[in-house]
């Protein structure tokens, strides 16, 4: 098996919701964040390439169809060269709202981490946003420029850009699959993400 749908959008950008969506359209199981906090073999693998470990794709992909969220878009350069044929999905919101859902959620998170090997601290935090996550001007400066890069490397017939309330319509058009008759599923609002990180 190997990745058919390749997500480049950062964490809060419906993510989970995508998440969800392409695993309804049998794309799943789909890698997210949320999987690596399921699975210590999953935890173990990722920490040790956000600590400079060489890329085993195949195996820290073992298992799945598609992937959005971080630790995988980080690496989503190497990603789209490494599945060519694989579809490429930037989920995105305004950068303002991007940042309002942020600075609720993930950032509160990478504050009160004990452990400097998670991911949202070794890797989001500080290879993300070189250490500087909680700068509101250069946080947002760091997921435009993702979005441009993004834009400017991928050929567009291979990219759909999914913004927040698009639903299924181009997605399905995107991955040539029959819309379902089930509505798009809203995943991960700011208070369910605070509850599931209670609970971790």
């Amino acid at each position: 098996m190997s990745l058919r749908v390749i997500g480049t959008g950062f964490g809060r950008t419906g993510t989970d919701s995508m998440r969800e969506a392409l695993t309804m359209l049998g794309f799943g199981p789909c890698h997210h964040m949320s999987e690596v906090m399921a699975h210590a073999q999953q935890k173990r693998l990722w920490r040790a390439l956000a600590k400079g470990a060489a890329p085993d794709w195949g195996r820290l992909f073992a298992g799945y169809k598609s992937c959005v969220d971080w630790p995988s878009a980080h690496y989503w350069r190497e990603l789209i060269e490494t599945y060519r044929q694989a579809r490429v999905i930037l989920t995105w919101r305004s950068p303002e709202s991007w940042w309002e859902s942020f600075q609720k959620t993930v950032l509160p998170a990478i504050a009160d981490s004990k452990d400097q090997d998670a991911l949202g601290v070794a890797l989001v935090a500080k290879q993300v946003f070189g250490g500087r996550p909680q700068d509101r001007a250069h946080a947002i400066a760091v997921y435009e420029a993702n979005v441009e890069a993004v834009l400017n490397t991928v050929p567009a017939e291979r990219l759909l850009v999914h913004k927040l309330g698009d639903g299924w319509g181009p997605l399905c058009a995107h991955l040539g699959v029959p819309v379902p008759d089930e509505p798009y599923p809203a995943r991960n609002t700011t208070q369910e993400f605070r509850t599931a990180l209670s609970l971790n």
